[in-house]
């Protein structure tokens, strides 16, 4: 086999979706498992191993390609890595929340004191990315000496803008959708809670976790990390189907936050590992430390004036 050609995996068993190809080849990207300027497999190479038709495999490469990570997709010959992507690239572009946020909470971790700021809708990401690092807690890796970490989270009061039905007439209040949403906030928040607040006693680490209740949906996620870091994401909505409601499908309007693009700001944004930027990039940080003071900022105030008490049951 031609060494430059990336290897192609066993065939998964179930069908995957362009995004889920894209993000699993930006992974490989990232990691350094597909290098710059490596061909990339075929796309019927890549078809056969994600078990899908080639229609999605091109859409995956075409979203790759807008994101400059690869080039020559066009091409009759296979695409290449791009020569100034990922690893070392000064300009790594945002990353699927469930993937980008694990490397920033794990570096957060690494100081002696931790202090994680997060808005959101659910918190299924940020409980997702701590708990990895709960575990080398336990396995002894890690022992930071304090954890704080506040999460503002929508009222369990408001009517959301999303998830919502698209006919609400037809489909009533969206009651059952609420209620949904309500029992993944509460099971997240609670799994979190718990597997943070057992360190007080397990490890003698100071662990204070507080949640507040927004009064709106928030149209964006916030992750800020040890006050120098912040992460961001637009919840972007699309129409999909659930058909778990009295048989009948219904048709709604949802954001998948796992999957929303997740931009970095300030000294881990420039590197995939968090290392330091390329030379000539002062006015970068510049920018970077201006955006983390103002949302820093915009995060107070939500939490010291419009936020209220929030109980998870």
């Amino acid at each position: 086999m031609d060494p430059e050609h990336a290897s192609v995996r066993e065939p998964r068993a179930s069908r995957a979706s362009h995004r889920e190809i894209a993000d699993e080849l930006r992974s490989r990207i990232g990691s350094g498992a597909l290098r710059p300027g490596q061909r990339m497999p075929t796309q019927a190479e890549l078809a056969e191993e994600f078990g899908v038709e080639r229609g999605a495999v091109r859409q995956a490469l075409d979203i790759l390609h807008a994101e400059r990570l690869l080039t020559g997709v066009s091409k009759g010959s296979p695409a290449r890595v791009a020569e100034g992507a990922w690893p070392g690239w000064s300009a790594a572009p945002p990353q699927p929340t469930v993937v980008g946020l694990g490397p920033r909470v794990a570096a957060a971790f690494a100081a002696p004191e931790v202090r994680i700021d997060a808005l959101c809708l659910t918190s299924v990401s940020l409980t997702l990315a701590v708990g990895e690092q709960l575990r080398l807690i336990h396995a002894g890796e890690l022992k930071p000496a304090k954890i704080d970490v506040r999460v503002l989270l929508p009222s369990h009061r408001i009517e959301l803008a999303f998830p919502t039905p698209v006919d609400p007439v037809n489909a009533g209040d969206g009651g059952l959708l609420h209620e949904r949403w309500l029992a993944v906030r509460n099971a997240q928040g609670l799994v979190l809670r718990q597997n943070l607040l057992a360190l007080r006693t397990t490890h003698g680490i100071d662990v204070r976790l507080t949640f507040r209740a927004l009064p709106f949906t928030p149209p964006v996620k916030l992750y800020l990390l040890n006050e120098a870091e912040a992460l961001f994401a637009y919840y972007t909505l699309g129409r999909h189907e659930q058909r778990e409601f009295g048989g009948e499908p219904l048709q709604l309007y949802d954001a998948d936050g796992t999957r929303s693009m997740l931009f970095a700001f300030g000294p881990g944004a420039g590197t995939r590992d968090g290392g330091t930027r390329d030379s000539g990039s002062r006015e970068a940080e510049a920018r970077d430390a201006a955006f983390v003071a103002e949302s820093r900022r915009w995060f107070d105030a939500l939490w010291e004036t419009i936020s209220s008490d929030l109980e998870l049951t």
